[in-house]
């Protein structure tokens, strides 16, 4: 009888919910068959909204998405779209401000001065004027609160506050809470609909320091290159998104709030959602607040530009500091077309990682150093590339010649129609792994509206592609792949557009920390229902299994897809044979005793797996993962390559020589440079990043030796990580029947300990690179070794000197003073228990800045400004965040793992939660005095000697030149 009750009941309910869905009064679409079963909803007003559910997680991936960005930028205000986007973080008439009234008589002054003073060209009168711009603009941060908008995000436990620019789209994005939608709804409508540009002399500056970053990026300026040649008559070639320099130092406000007024409308716009939460509660709060937004029913088109046809290649020639490469490019119809199935499935028939035209021809036989081949995406065009460096000795045309060639190929239908089909699967592959994560699901909503693509054509292209023949790929091959290409020469030299500009003359605005606004006072005394934290217990949440030759396995089953990944962890790596490395290098090349390499990757492309090796300093990863039902056949291929892969002297000559020419290569690049700087600090002369084979190991080692190490792998005692759909016995069965082991493993070789080096006294590693921006760190070693006592503190003033956009570095150090766009200052966790505490702050700052920086760095480090506010607010968005955040599927076994480096037995994280409530500013500030004030560092620069101030830097301690030789270990 109960049982009957309770079918009465559930049937009453769902025709309530039926019923209810029917008379609600916003309607969406849905497709048929769609795996994020979405609904998109078209309000009033022309606003967009895409809704997919996951309750995996109580939290909500939004993006908001504004259809406009670099192509849309004045050509007299270039970078406009992009530092919009900036200026969108500065609040509203609500918060930001103490008094907007008397704010804004200032702010108006602002916006004049710059007018003027972008139509100035004597120098004297423009630094006359920037003078009264900075004058003004500190009086007016008086009345302001820098970034009020972060303390709003914190407050309502969001995280990855972050935005980016292209050329089509400008996009917003926050992950918050899943008790939190009215809120979040609120802030972004006053937000979008009532901004006010505040503090933007000193984030200009900012925006100017990623333009400087650009600047030093080879790739960026190959990208740049590409698309002039292909696009002369179209924004995406004639402007760029970061804009000029020239542009950049004489901004508009006034040209910024007419964009605003004619872009950012409903009818422009969309929300992308995916997470946990009732899409009938949802649109009806979205409409609430974004409802009322007034759309723009003359929204501006761009000239529409037919591009003449390329009749012959168009060459450019791009100069820079890093290692010489070539680029060829062809231009497409946009993402919207027809033919953008046909792009994609040729794309993964030239380069898809494993069985591609550049994948067999070339990588695999080693024709080239490097190359890849992909789609610049866009709504207008695409630009398909591909792109290669050369081998010692190889000329750039030699490559050139090399990937025309493979057109030719694939213009002949010379390729292997399996290569279809393995596509398709692959297709499906990625597409597991995009579905698998919020961001992903809604990214898919974001790409769908700024292209213009329906949404049902979205969720039919697997299905579209599927029956695409080998003829209609030969045939669009031959309609658009001819001599009408782009070819970019990236040659090493100085690159006559990198100009100079000195810093400017800026007083340091005032942050107002203890300040808040009326409206952040409302948020933060809104009433939301409390989510309870949920923490890992790593006796239940995972399981502990044991495989033949009592092989430890740590289990989680997946029960979201068909996708597994399998592990085996190695607790070796180079330290203990600085070999490793180039053996697993080396068996990329080669193939069995019955299967060639082609016939490998092939295969492996077929089943839609892969695998990988990965060797650290002291621990090496063996990584099988795919689809499920093609684990068996993978696992077995994979252990057969382990178990017989043959030596190949060819194979081995030519890896040799391109090591030597990466190690090169690696010597021009300014990341690189500046990490083994780094590693030299913490680590001194002799490190594991130096540890590596020399020339002459290289040149005489008998490669047998190597392939004898891929045979013994897995006889070293090891663990196995397993995620995926099978049950724990099956697991163990499939290790049984195919992982190759003896019945008793070894004990993995000693290694060498190299010691992280303590700071005795300040010093000054300085290291030479010829660019316009420097890259700092200062780094600090005491000798603490891991104490948990002290974590939960640790990681609170972390979160309030280091971590967000909330913080002390980030506040002072960009919206303050303008010195960069990234910087941070964090007390790092060692990763092991042998590893000490270490403490690093970071900047990339114009070279002229150095000295200001590092004036900054110490004053705030050591005098640690105190604010009982912004602690609060960086407390609860802790204590929000732990509440929300779950540790989910593989990353169960890594926190496992991880914990286990520390000696731990339980979730860190449950007595960080359960601190952290009743922690106090004062503990805060007692830590930094204890463990950060007054310590002694080793500061590192990387940058320009002849631009620098060494006499203001020799103030910091004696200065070491490192060269290239001590930095590298070769």
């Amino acid at each position: 009888m109960r049982k009957t009750i309770q079918f009465l009941q559930l049937a009453f309910i769902l025709l309530l919910a039926t019923a209810c869905a029917e008379t609600s009064p916003f309607k969406y679409e849905s497709v048929p068959n769609d795996p994020l079963k979405a609904r998109i909803y078209t309000l009033d007003n022309g606003l967009k909204v895409y809704m997919t559910v996951n309750k995996e997680t109580p939290r909500i991936q939004t993006y908001i998405a504004v259809r406009v960005g670099g192509k849309n930028d004045p050509a007299e205000t270039t970078g406009l779209a992009h530092y919009f986007e900036h200026l969108m973080f500065k609040g509203t008439k609500q918060f930001g401000t103490q008094n907007y009234e008397q704010e804004k008589p200032l702010l108006d002054q602002i916006e004049q001065l710059f007018e003027v003073y972008r139509k100035t060209t004597d120098e004297a009168e423009r630094q006359a004027i920037y003078h009264q711009i900075d004058s003004v603009s500190y009086e007016a941060s008086k009345l302001s609160i820098p970034n009020e908008y972060d303390k709003l995000m914190s407050a309502i436990g969001a995280t990855g506050t972050n935005a980016y620019t292209g050329f089509d789209q400008t996009v917003y994005v926050e992950d918050i809470p899943s008790n939190q939608i009215d809120n979040w709804a609120k802030i972004q409508a006053d937000r979008f609909e009532n901004n006010v540009i505040r503090g933007f002399h000193t984030e200009l500056e900012t925006v100017y320091e990623e333009k400087n970053m650009s600047l030093t990026s080879d790739g960026r300026k190959v990208y740049e290159a590409v698309l002039s040649a292909l696009f002369p008559d179209h924004p995406y070639g004639t402007q760029t998104v970061l804009g000029t320099q020239h542009n950049l130092k004489n901004p508009s406000i006034t040209n910024i709030k007419n964009y605003h007024n004619v872009w950012y409308v409903p009818n422009n716009m969309a929300i992308c959602l995916s997470g946990d939460f009732d899409p009938d509660q949802m649109i009806a709060t979205i409409n609430k607040y974004f409802g009322h937004l007034k759309p723009n029913p003359n929204l501006p088109k761009l000239p529409v530009t037919h591009e003449s046809p390329i009749k012959a290649p168009v060459v450019k020639e791009v100069l820079g500091v890093d290692a010489e490469n070539v680029t060829l490019g062809w231009r497409f119809p946009g993402a919207a077309s027809p033919e953008q199935d046909l792009l994609n499935l040729t794309g993964e028939i030239i380069n898809n990682g494993k069985a591609g035209l550049l994948d067999v021809d070339l990588v695999q036989q080693q024709k080239v150093l490097s190359c890849y081949a992909g789609t610049y995406g866009m709504s207008d065009y695409n630009a398909f590339v591909m792109s290669g460096r050369p081998k010692q000795g190889q000329t750039l045309d030699e490559v050139k010649d090399l990937f025309l060639a493979e057109i030719d190929k694939l213009k002949k239908g010379d390729f292997d129609e399996g290569l279809l089909e393995a596509s398709i699967n692959n297709y499906k592959l990625m597409q597991m792994y995009r579905l698998d994560r919020n961001d992903g699901r809604a990214d898919m909503f974001v790409s769908s509206f700024i292209d213009g693509v329906d949404w049902k054509d979205e969720v039919a292209s697997l299905d579209r592609m599927s029956k695409v023949t080998k003829q209609e790929i030969v045939d669009f091959a031959n309609k658009y792949f001819g001599d009408n290409y782009a070819l970019i020469y990236k040659k090493q030299g100085k690159d006559p557009n990198e100009k100079k500009i000195d810093k400017p003359k800026i007083t340091p605005i005032v942050m107002n920390r203890d300040s808040s606004s009326a409206f952040l006072k409302e948020i933060q005394a809104s009433n939301v229902a409390p989510i309870e934290p949920v923490f890992l217990d790593y006796n239940k949440d995972l399981q502990k299994l044991t495989a033949k030759s009592n092989i430890p396995v740590l289990y989680k089953e997946n029960t979201s897809n068909d996708l597994f990944s399998l592990m085996y962890v190695f607790e070796m790596g180079t330290n203990n044979d600085k070999a490793m490395g180039t053996a697993f290098e080396y068996m990329k090349y080669l193939g069995t005793s019955k299967k060639s390499l082609k016939e490998i990757n092939e295969e492996f492309y077929r089943l839609a797996c892969y695998f990988s090796v990965f060797p650290g300093s002291d621990r090496t990863y063996v990584m099988l993962e795919g689809l499920k039902e093609n684990m068996p056949k993978a696992m077995a291929l994979f252990e057969e390559i382990l178990a017989d892969a043959q030596v190949n002297k060819e194979a081995y000559d030519n890896l040799a020589g391109d090591i030597l020419k990466k190690r090169s290569d690696a010597k021009l690049n300014q990341g690189q440079n500046f990490n083994k700087l780094i590693q030299y600090a913490i680590w001194g002369p002799k490190s594991p990043s130096t540890t590596v084979l020399t020339t002459a190991e290289l040149q005489q080692m008998n490669p047998q030796e190597l392939v004898d190490r891929i045979h013994k792998i897995n006889s070293f005692e090891h663990k196995i990580l397993y995620y995926g759909p099978e049950k724990p016995q099956a697991v163990l069965d499939i290790i049984k029947q195919y992982h190759n082991v003896p019945d008793q493993l070894q004990p993995v070789p000693a290694g060498i300990e190299f010691q992280q080096q303590e700071t005795p006294a300040n010093k000054v590693l300085f290291a030479q690179y010829d660019a316009k921006q420097i890259y700092y760190s200062a780094v600090s070693n005491r000798g603490e070794k891991f104490d948990p006592a002290i974590q939960p503190t640790l990681n609170m003033y972390n979160e309030y000197f280091g971590g967000g956009m909330n913080a002390i570095v980030f506040q002072e150090m960009r919206e303050s003073r303008g010195l960069a766009y990234s910087a941070g200052a964090f007390l790092i966790t060692p990763s092991k228990l042998k590893y000490p505490y270490v403490y690093r702050t970071f900047i990339a700052t114009q070279n002229d800045k150095m000295i200001d920086a590092m004036k900054a760095f110490d004053e705030i480090i050591n005098n640690m400004p105190e604010s009982e506010k912004a602690f609060n607010l960086a407390k609860d968005a802790l204590i929000t965040r732990l509440r929300t955040e779950r540790i989910t599927k593989s990353d169960v076994l890594w926190s496992y793992l991880n914990a286990q480096d520390l000696g731990l037995t339980t979730d860190s994280r449950k007595e960080l939660f359960e601190k952290a409530q009743t922690m106090t500013l004062p503990e805060i500030k007692a830590f930094q005095e204890k463990w950060v004030k007054g310590r002694t560092y080793t500061y590192c620069v990387l940058g320009d000697e002849k631009d620098l101030d060494m006499k203001g830097l020799s103030q910091y301690g004696p200065i070491q030149k490192l060269t290239q030789e001590e930095l590298f270990g070769y």
